[in-house]
């Protein structure tokens, strides 16, 4: 998917508006589909420029464990784990429920 004169902020962004509801996935997945493997903070630091961008679910995107590492930049912190509620994730102690089975793979889903 990754255009080589494409901008990575916005390849990242593509790739996130693609996550079904219910479902997540982790930095590194994302840099991994976009031939950056080892960039996962890059996608971190896009979803952190991205925040202004509304129609973006950035909040469906945690670490490689199923921590939502990155609630602190939704405002409120309750926000990023309220949203994954809403959708029927089980989040305790900032940590996804049967994350193996939430978890979306661009490489494999966008074939």
């Amino acid at each position: 998917m990754k255009d080589k004169k494409g901008n990575f902020f916005e390849d990242v962004y593509a790739v996130v508006k693609l996550i079904p509801k219910g479902r997540v996935t982790s930095y590194g997945a994302i840099a991994s589909y976009l031939g950056s493997k080892g960039s996962a903070r890059m996608v971190g630091w896009a979803l952190i420029a991205a925040h202004p961008l509304t129609d973006l679910p950035a909040y469906r995107v945690v670490n490689r464990n199923g921590l939502l590492t990155g609630k602190q930049h939704f405002g409120d912190p309750n926000a990023m784990q309220s949203a994954l509620e809403s959708e029927g994730l089980i989040i305790i102690k900032d940590q996804i429920q049967d994350f193996d089975k939430h978890f979306w793979d661009p490489a494999k889903e966008l074939l």
